[in-house]
């Protein structure tokens, strides 16, 4: 008996050990039957492609990353996250700015942000919207482009706000941040910082209802009406008018800082000061600039184009400068602390709404 079963148990044997030898080097495809496997090998040398990444936990700060680091290509995009969590402070807006070889913080709200619970809607002064769930929490994945630069860096800069806040002051109505992704392309190394420069930037003298382009807002080189309204308040940074207080001697051509405006005018003018309707108008700060006139000559201004050659220009505590002549070189500190030349090219005195002052700037970055 026993020889007759000694055969059929070594094949048994045989068998037992061959199977396992296929399932040891296959994998199931869940029928019941192993099949080899001819996936790909995993290259470990290839790292997964990295997103720079910040973020804020009210309630956790320890777990902040306040800045990320990317390398990039001109004319491409690095991948960017951030994410905030609120406890107690409510975000209501998104703040989102750009900074080119170090050329100056500008607003930017181009991103194409995705999250599964929120659609972006930008106000009117390119702030983002929060909305939803996205108020106390957000995720939100985007694409950072590159612009077209050789060497430097490009700085990105994200916080939350309470209500309307102001591209140039990041603590003004902060919730959460802020955050910064740095974007290295080529050596990373900016250059010297050149000044920023407008030209022929035309005011034209107020109606009291507000609907003449009277201010001037450093910040995106753009005139404003007064009547605009809260949106675009906090750029404005001086105004013009003519007719000062006190001045008698018949060139009454005057700039005025936006903080001391009606003041200076003598006059209320609709649209600068904030409406009782308007969100948190209590706290509503303007924007303080102080004026001096310079021993600049007007090709000491054409000639200066570096950011530096600003530097010694010192705060004067008047926000108003008034007897403005074609020719004048101006000397002024903003409310940030930037400092810069106005040179007076044009006038057509007047109290009408066609009466204008024409000049170009020059300010730090």
């Amino acid at each position: 008996m026993t020889n007759y079963l000694k055969f059929p148990l070594k094949m048994a044997f045989v068998a037992l050990s061959l199977c396992l030898f296929i399932t040891s080097c296959g994998k199931d495809d869940g029928s019941g039957f192993e099949t080899p496997d001819t996936s790909e090998p995993t290259d470990p040398e290839t790292p997964e492609p990295m997103v720079a990444t910040i973020v804020f936990n009210e309630g956790d700060e320890s777990s902040n990353v306040t800045s990320a680091e990317a390398s990039g290509e001109a004319g491409g995009t690095v991948s960017g996250r951030v994410i905030f969590t609120a406890t107690d402070n409510k975000q209501k807006r998104m703040y989102i700015t750009q900074n080119i070889s170090g050329q100056g913080d500008m607003p930017f709200g181009s991103l194409n942000l995705t999250s599964d619970n929120f659609e972006k809607e930008l106000n009117r002064d390119g702030s983002i919207d929060l909305d939803g769930e996205t108020r106390m929490s957000l995720d939100f994945t985007f694409e950072l482009p590159v612009p077209q630069i050789d060497n430097g860096q490009i700085v990105y800069k994200f916080w939350t706000t309470r209500g309307k806040g102001d591209f140039r002051d990041t603590d003004k109505r902060l919730a959460l941040g802020v955050g910064t992704i740095t974007v290295s392309v080529g050596t990373g190394t900016n250059a010297a910082a050149e000044v920023r420069n407008f030209t022929n930037v035309k005011l034209f003298a107020p109606a009291q209802d507000g609907t003449t382009e009277s201010f001037f807002s450093f910040l995106n080189e753009e005139v404003y009406r007064i009547n605009e309204g809260p949106e675009f308040r906090a750029f404005w940074d001086f105004g013009y008018y003519y007719g000062a207080s006190g001045v008698s001697d018949g060139n009454d051509a005057s700039f005025a800082s936006t903080a001391t405006y009606d003041a200076s005018f003598g006059f209320e003018v609709e649209g600068l000061a904030p409406g009782a309707d308007e969100d948190d108008m209590e706290n509503e700060t303007l924007n303080q600039t102080f004026f001096n006139t310079s021993t600049r000559t007007t090709a000491d201004f054409d000639g200066i184009t570096l950011s530096g050659e600003l530097d010694a220009i010192v705060a004067s505590e008047v926000e108003k400068i008034t007897n403005l002549a074609v020719g004048d070189v101006i000397e002024f500190v903003d409310n940030y602390g930037k400092k810069g030349l106005i040179k007076i090219t044009e006038i057509e005195a007047g109290f009408n709404t066609n009466d204008f002052i024409i000049f170009d700037v020059k300010i730090q970055p």
